[in-house]
């Protein structure tokens, strides 16, 4: 009895030790299983954010990096906003903030208008402004004299009927034509400042404007079209016609005349934003020259708002009727 016991039990111990190796073995599988799985996991995972760091980068520089190569850790400059500048076209240094000393006026922040209203003031501008009534009469005299002088040098004579007052009639026509240089942007505005709660735009458009081509002294006319945003302040609405016919009475070219009228409203109101645009058709051009009656000539100047956001842009021009291509 006692040897049929012990093989029993042994061929139990052996059985139990196979059954223990089996599930051993079986752990060790699954647990490779699984560790590959996630290994996989991990792979993809990575995959994904490398495929949207790349798609971010394909955004940001349009694709630049990949085809040359590489990666590009520099950010392409938006071409259409604002214009790719030359690294040396920067200035160098800081400037240096001059103090401002007390007693002295200075001049306005704008190269063209002086700190009393004037445009370009000359010599000949500050005599016309500050003259008495004798060096007025004088200076009528001259121009008369010269006017004389071009009627005979074209071969008139100006002693005949129909001419014979024409000298004093056109020196008055022209002291009238340019009697703008007489006038300053302070007096006309004269306070005419408010305070209002109104951060809106506002428009006067079809201004009538009359001026002299300064390189041939014949007119040219047309329509100016003014709008500004204000910031909390704005201005009477017959003051931007004056400024606008302030400027058109002196010897003018287009392009000035509507930077100067923006400019000047930039200066005295301080608003958000100044936008002009004027529309005219110059002599100079029609009688003479290329003799082209049907052209106009457009221009513009956007200061502020205007300048920086091309929805409130195009705004003001759809508002004056100039963005008939816009959709």
């Amino acid at each position: 009895m006692v040897q049929s016991t012990e093989p029993r039990r042994f061929d139990q111990e052996s059985a139990l030790e196979t059954s223990s190796s089996s599930v051993t073995g079986v752990s060790d599988v699954d647990d490779s299983v699984n560790g590959s799985t996630k290994r996989g996991h991990d792979e993809d995972r990575d995959g994904r954010k490398a495929n949207k760091k790349k798609r971010r980068r394909r955004k940001k520089d349009g694709g630049i990096s990949e085809v040359n190569g590489k990666e590009s850790s520099s950010k392409r400059r938006n071409s259409l906003s604002k214009a790719a500048r030359d690294p040396r076209d920067e200035p160098t240094g800081r400037k240096r903030k001059r103090p401002k000393v007390e007693g002295i006026v200075t001049r306005s922040p704008s190269p063209l208008i002086d700190f009393d209203g004037l445009s370009r003031p000359s010599r000949g501008t500050r005599e016309r402004l500050e003259e008495s009534s004798e060096q007025a009469a004088v200076r009528f005299q001259k121009m008369r004299a010269a006017v004389r002088t071009i009627l005979e040098c074209v071969g008139e004579d100006p002693d005949r009927e129909g001419i014979l007052d024409t000298p004093t009639r056109y020196a008055k026509a022209m002291l009238f034509f340019t009697k703008g240089y007489q006038q300053n942007v302070k007096d006309i505005v004269n306070g005419a400042i408010f305070h209002e709660n109104h951060n809106e735009m506002v428009i006067v458009k079809d201004i009538e404007i009359f001026s002299l081509c300064e390189h041939h002294l014949v007119p040219f006319n047309g329509k100016m079209h003014i709008g500004y945003i204000p910031s909390n302040n704005v201005i009477g609405i017959s003051k931007l016609p004056r400024i606008a016919e302030m400027f058109s009475r002196r010897l003018q070219v287009q392009e000035r005349l509507t930077r100067e009228v923006a400019n000047a409203i930039m200066e005295v109101l301080k608003p958000q934003g100044v936008a002009v645009v004027m529309e005219s058709s110059h002599l100079c051009m029609v009688m003479r020259g290329v003799e082209k009656t049907t052209t106009s000539t457009i221009t513009s100047c956007v200061l502020g708002c205007f300048e920086r956001k091309e929805k409130t842009r195009n705004e003001f021009l759809s508002l004056v009727g100039l963005n008939r291509g816009s959709r």
